[in-house]
């Protein structure tokens, strides 16, 4: 086979219209041998990802989380550690405070959230993973002592005041910071200096003898258009972005139909 890996996003990619992952899809996977890697690349943090690792039969595999901002070798060693600067997240929080704008903050293995509110909940079910309950500054005020930052800062909320903070952030600070519409309701945030791309580079280098070639991946979002370029073959649900699917070389079936698991039944006839 031409092809020695396989990278996939989640939502909207790798998982079906209930959020999961389907029997054709886990049955597909497992006609791989063994030691075939199947790496996930996400913006959801790490526990939010092992247990999807794990339903398809792969555990422990390689983790690209947060976007490529959090990078975990298939052992658990970091690969890949950059956050988003504490004074960018204090000022996120602020430029929020007086609007209904829902944030979530993430660095590693933790998740903060002020409110149990519908989006929280929303998350927790989605994610299967649990937060912990925290104001967002007295996460900056925790986080301060440790110098470090946030992985990643999710907005939830109205589109209208999600354009409005789009703006302001971009405007201001466009070149250190990734910002992502993944719906109209959502606006995640993550560090300029990498992506889903930078990350897997970060894993083969570490892990395995072969490069980015060698690797077939699979996106549907803006998040997904560097990792579908810089790898042999970028595969583009029907459901993706008109962007993302202008730069794959192939289009799949919507994830809803299964579309990874369609393509990876065509390379098993290869083998």
């Amino acid at each position: 086979m031409k092809y020695k890996a396989i990278c996939s996003d989640i939502d909207g990619t790798l998982l079906n219209s209930i959020r999961d992952l389907s029997p054709r899809l886990i049955e597909a996977v497992n006609r791989f041998p063994t030691h075939f890697p199947v790496i996930l690349a996400s913006s959801r943090m790490p526990e939010a990802m092992r247990h999807l690792v794990a339903g398809l039969g792969k555990h422990p595999q390689p983790l690209i989380a947060y976007n490529g901002g959090f990078v975990l070798s298939s052992i658990g060693e970091i690969l890949e550690d950059v956050f988003i600067p504490l004074a960018l997240v204090e000022k996120i929080l602020r430029l929020t405070e007086k609007s209904e704008i829902h944030i979530s903050l993430y660095q590693g293995e933790n998740w903060y959230e002020e409110d149990d509110d519908y989006w929280s909940q929303r998350e927790m079910r989605n994610t299967k993973v649990q937060c912990t309950w925290m104001k967002g500054l007295d996460v900056v005020d925790l986080w301060s002592k440790g110098d470090s930052g946030a992985h990643k800062v999710m907005c939830m909320g109205d589109s209208n005041e999600l354009n409005w903070l789009f703006g302001e952030l971009h405007f201001q600070h466009a070149n250190e910071l990734h910002l992502y519409r993944s719906s109209d309701t959502y606006l995640e945030i993550a560090p300029k200096a990498i992506s889903k791309a930078t990350g897997l580079q970060k894993i083969l280098a570490h892990e395995y003898e072969f490069d980015m070639e060698a690797v077939i991946a699979f996106g549907d979002n803006y998040n997904d258009i560097d990792l579908l370029q810089s790898v042999g073959w970028g595969v583009a649900v029907d459901n993706a972005k008109p962007e993302v699917k202008a730069v794959a070389k192939e289009i799949t079936l919507h994830h809803k139909e299964d579309g990874v698991a369609a393509v990876l039944e065509k390379l098993l006839l290869q083998v």
